[in-house]
């Protein structure tokens, strides 16, 4: 159970010691966390969605990262290239100046290194919102006093 004080709102709750400030209008209400771990880095994950006629549809996912592995920026990009099974010169990304660290962007996803052993990654679903929404949400996922 998660502490979401508005799904599909515009407060997405707190997460492993950040607090989601920002959820994107139309994200579905249906809301799961989960803790995995892969290849020596734990994530915790929330996840909104919403039904659709195929079943399941994820607009919005944030994921807390917490792995040795993950000491800089390019360490981070390494590991979710792998993560999301994607090409690491397949997307265009953009430097991002998190206010928690430095990061990328691009079309669906940001992520920033907050400091080493610790990161940030959020994807939205790009045929329902456009990059202001993610860099929006991205921006409003910040540290809380306890983290």
């Amino acid at each position: 159970m998660s502490d979401i004080e508005e799904p599909g709102g515009h407060d997405g709750g707190e997460l492993d010691g950040f607090r989601i400030g920002h959820v994107p209008h139309g994200v579905g209400a249906e809301v799961s966390d989960f803790a995995t771990e892969w290849e020596d880095v734990t994530s915790a994950t929330r996840v909104w969605e919403r039904q659709v006629d195929e079943g399941y549809r994820v607009d919005l996912r944030v994921h807390v990262l917490r792995g040795d592995r993950l000491v800089d920026l390019a360490a981070l990009h390494d590991f979710l290239a792998e993560y999301h099974e994607r090409d690491p010169a397949g997307v265009e990304l953009a430097e991002f100046a998190h206010p928690d660290g430095p990061g990328l962007i691009g079309e669906d996803e940001a992520f920033w290194l907050v400091e080493p052993g610790v990161a940030v990654d959020v994807l939205v679903d790009p045929e329902h919102h456009d990059p202001s929404a993610l860099r929006a949400t991205a921006e409003a996922v910040t540290r809380t006093a306890t983290a």
